[in-house]
Order: structure tokens, then C-alpha cells, then sequence
């Protein structure tokens, strides 16, 4: 099998293990303060890929160790925008739908921060993911719930974690205040992402320590508590990620940008066979507006993986 073929099927697999990691995290916040949860889940992973990535780690520049830090900040405020629009809504496949945006923002944040210039599928995207956003709200009158607010907050600041991440996972060369070039070192992949995860859990942790009652979580033995945590973290963390930093390995002209795509489609397919979940018409309406604004601003990728099958 060739590498990039290899490389798209491990982006398959990515979204299958993302996608039942949503199913975990569900179960998990009903027996748990949801920014504790995140905490241990986000500790666990990252300690896993610490150890398998120490080498890395140890020959890090004070540089690169701080800008991995950095990412795993931003990335720490995101998931905890995701896991409280978790814990609030009553319909994981509309998340996974409003999550995904923040693969639309990604090239709005990079254009309005680093003022990198974007194609023109990126600003046909943004009205399409505007009216499915619309549309998902319709139900109450143009008044989003609260779990949809934070899920559309997860996804902008998603989108500069995506960015952050991809521009300290690449060596730059920048230019200083006196127009002296500057190099940036990438942060080699396992270190970033232990180091990334590692800062969520400290994240995650504080915040819920500032804002969560703990008591209740560990006055009884809780087994299937315990399930949920370790199979997230273990599953829908570090072996997500584990293979997501392999297939990327494989093959440099993987598309798995377009691949990704897949995640809330396969989200909402177990959230229906999961928990029993349904969409009206309206918001089976909005999410495929979603899903093709996903696919308008990656036509490029979407273009090119079409013409090499």
C-alpha cells in the first residue's frame, strides 16, 4: 500500500477515535464536575506521550519549550469553552457540527493575527457556516442555548490553536525590529502535543479548582466513572493523537485537513446510536451547511485529493 494511501486511512481512523471519544466524555461529565474530568483526562494523555516523547523533550530549546507551553495554553481555554458546551447540551452530534467551525475561523484567525493572505474559498466558506449556524438556533428564535455559545467559543478559539500549533510544528523565519532574519525551530510532533496536553491538564485543573466542587466525585467508589476517564484519556486523547502524529508522518501530501471533516459526521452517527439522539429537518439543514462550508474551504485539498483518486 502506498505511504499516502496508508496516511489517508490512519486520518479515517483519526476521526473514528475522536468521534467515540465525544461518546466517552458525555458519559463522563454526567458523573463529574466536567473541568475536573478534563484535568485527569488531559493529565493521563499527556503523561503517556511525556514518556514516549522524553528524548524529544530533553534536546528542546528554551524557545521552542516555551512556544509549546503557549499553544498548550490556548489549546487548555479551548477545550474547557468544549467540555462546559458539553456538559450543558442535550445533543452531542449539533456540537460536533458547531465545533467544527473553528476548521472555517482557522484562516480568518490567520489573516487577522499573523495577516497571511487567504484564498477566496475561505471567504465563500464563512456566509455558508453563518447560516447553518443560523439554522441550528432557528428553534429558539435566533437565541442560542448556552451549550451552543460555548461550543461556538470553543471553535474560535480552537481556530488559534490550530494555527499556533501548525506554526510551532514548522520552522519560520521571521524578521526582527531591525529587519534582522530570525529562525524558529519547529518543536518536533510527540514533543508538542505531550507538552500541549500536559498544559490542558494544568489549565483545566485551575480552573476547576476555582470553580467546581470536588468532594462529591471522590466520596464513593464510582467504577464506570473511572471507565469513561481512563478509555478518554487513553483512546480519545493520546491514541488519537499518537496516530494522528503518525499518519502525518507518512506521507507530506496527505489531505488530512479534508479527512478531519468526518469527525461530526461520525459524532452524530453515534450520538443516534449512543443516546438515542434525533435532529429535526431545520437542523439536519444547518449541519449540512456546516459540513459544506468545512468542504468549500478546503476545496483546494478536496480538489486535489479528487483528481489523485
Amino acid at each position: 500500500m502506498p505511504q499516502s494511501r496508508k496516511a489517508d486511512l490512519l486520518m479515517v481512523v483519526v476521526t473514528l477515535l475522536a468521534a467515540i471519544g465525544w461518546m466517552f466524555s458525555k458519559e463522563a461529565v454526567q458523573l463529574m464536575p466536567p473541568l475536573l474530568f478534563m484535568s485527569l483526562r488531559f493529565f493521563i494523555a499527556g503523561a503517556i506521550l511525556l514518556v514516549a516523547g522524553q528524548g524529544q523533550i530533553r534536546r528542546l530549546a528554551p524557545d521552542q519549550l516555551r512556544r509549546a507551553i503557549g499553544v498548550g495554553l490556548v489549546f487548555g481555554f479551548a477545550m474547557s469553552a468544549w467540555i462546559t458546551g458539553l456538559f450543558l447540551t442535550d445533543n452531542v452530534g449539533e456540537g460536533a457540527f458547531l465545533t467544527s467551525l473553528g476548521v472555517v475561523f482557522v484562516p480568518i484567525i490567520a489573516r487577522v493575527v499573523f495577516r497571511e493572505i487567504q484564498p477566496l474559498s475561505t471567504w465563500v466558506a464563512l456566509p455558508v457556516a453563518i447560516a447553518g449556524l443560523a439554522l441550528l438556533s432557528l428553534r429558539n428564535g435566533f437565541r442560542p442555548e448556552a451549550g451552543q455559545v460555548f461550543f461556538v467559543l470553543a471553535a474560535s478559539v480552537f481556530a488559534l490553536y490550530f494555527t499556533l500549533n501548525t506554526r510551532a510544528a514548522n520552522t519560520r523565519v521571521t524578521r526582527g525590529s531591525r529587519g534582522e532574519e530570525q529562525r524558529k525551530e519547529r518543536v518536533p510532533a510527540l514533543a508538542l502535543t505531550a507538552i500541549a496536553l500536559t498544559t490542558v491538564g494544568f489549565v483545566t485543573l485551575a480552573l476547576s479548582a476555582l470553580r467546581e466542587p470536588w468532594a462529591p466525585t471522590f466520596s464513593g467508589f464510582q467504577p464506570m466513572l473511572w471507565v469513561w476517564v481512563l478509555a478518554s484519556a487513553t483512546i480519545g486523547t493520546a491514541g488519537r493523537f499518537f496516530v494522528q502524529t503518525y499518519a502525518q508522518s507518512l506521507s507530506a501530501n496527505s489531505h488530512g485537513v479534508v479527512i478531519l471533516v468526518l469527525e461530526p459526521v461520525w459524532v452524530a452517527i453515534f450520538a443516534a446510536a449512543w443516546f438515542g439522539e434525533t435532529m429535526s429537518a431545520v437542523q439536519l439543514g444547518g449541519c449540512s451547511l456546516i459540513f459544506a462550508a468545512l468542504l468549500f474551504n478546503r476545496w483546494g485539498a478536496v480538489k486535489k485529493l479528487l483528481l489523485r483518486r
